[in-house]
């Protein structure tokens, strides 16, 4: 298979018949195979009867229905685990994505060789609740990864397809795929503009509670790309430097108080800071070798009940 597309979607029955003719046409004028991969994350309208319909039309089309509502993240990572082809395009469902800039970001994977391309909404048609909290975090994201791209978020991306294979999205990570990408060893990642359309159909389901799950999970992604394969090396140092200090502390209330006479160490507060700080210390040594022992990789983390699949 030369190309997938995978469209996770919630409550967009007004547009999922035009968004399928829309890409079977772009697809069909590139003459490549294509399969395109609807992920109905636990809508409550027609969605899922209308991909049914669709697969009946077209035979590229194919479709998984969660039972109940899990989030974007899961439906990616539902996806990426099923799709066959060599390059992996995901694009949102509500006709704000454009299928015409999948020829240019097919070319960017199949012929220039970038592992992951974003799109960039350089001209956005969203409301400023939603620009906003986007540009912090764009910036944030790029501070923190290092990766130069200015829209993260973009749902409009395209994948080698044995990238989409060696990563693991879930909670809201699914905006900060680019960073798990380098973190896998994915390094060659570029940035295309792309239009982007007002909604037609419909409603955002951009909320202001994924904000701060959004925030946690990039720090979640920082600490375990740095620190996921090797925790004691994070927790060891910040021990040692506690439980060094705090000795060094006692150590000085030892001298002042054997050689210079110093009377009431117990009663300052140097005393109680040295003894923090060594507590501390140890605790951060036995919660690194803890999580040594402990596998992050929990694998059960994205099992999900599905309730049918095409």
């Amino acid at each position: 298979m030369d190309l997938s597309l995978v469209i996770p979607l919630l409550n967009e029955e007004e547009s999922l018949k035009e968004l399928t003719e829309w890409i079977s046409r772009v697809c069909n004028g590139m003459f490549i195979s294509y399969e395109i991969l609807f992920i109905d994350d636990g809508s409550t309208d027609k969605s899922w009867s209308i991909i049914n319909d669709l697969q009946k039309e077209n035979s590229a089309v194919r479709g998984i229905k969660f039972r109940r509502n899990y989030g974007k993240s899961a439906a990616l990572h539902t996806a990426f685990e099923n799709v066959t082809g060599d390059v992996v395009i995901t694009m949102d469902a509500d006709l704000q994505d454009s299928p015409d800039e999948i020829p240019g970001l097919y070319k960017m994977i199949k012929e220039d060789n970038f592992d992951l391309v974003s799109g960039w909404k350089k001209e956005r048609h969203d409301p400023i609740s939603k620009t906003i909290p986007s540009k912090f975090f764009n910036r944030t994201t790029r501070w923190l990864s290092g990766i130069q791209l200015n829209d993260f978020n973009c749902g409009l991306k395209a994948y080698k397809g044995e990238l989409v294979k060696s990563i693991e999205v879930y909670g809201e990570m699914h905006r900060y795929i680019p960073v798990i990408a380098k973190t896998a060893g994915f390094t060659k990642i570029g940035e295309k503009v792309v239009k982007h359309y007002a909604r037609k159909h419909g409603y955002s389901k951009f909320g202001l509670e994924r904000v701060m799950r959004g925030f946690l999970d990039l720090l979640s992604i920082s600490f375990i790309g740095r620190f996921g394969k090797r925790p004691m090396h994070f927790f060891g140092t910040w021990g040692t430097i506690m439980t060094f200090i705090g000795f060094a502390l006692l150590v000085y209330l030892t001298v002042s108080k054997l050689i210079f006479k110093a009377i009431g160490i117990a009663d300052r507060p140097l005393f109680f800071l040295g003894m923090l700080l060594i507590i501390v210390g140890i605790q951060l040594f036995i919660a690194g070798f803890l999580a040594e022992l402990i596998s992050r990789n929990n694998p059960n983390r994205n099992d999900y009940s599905i309730e049918q699949k095409i």
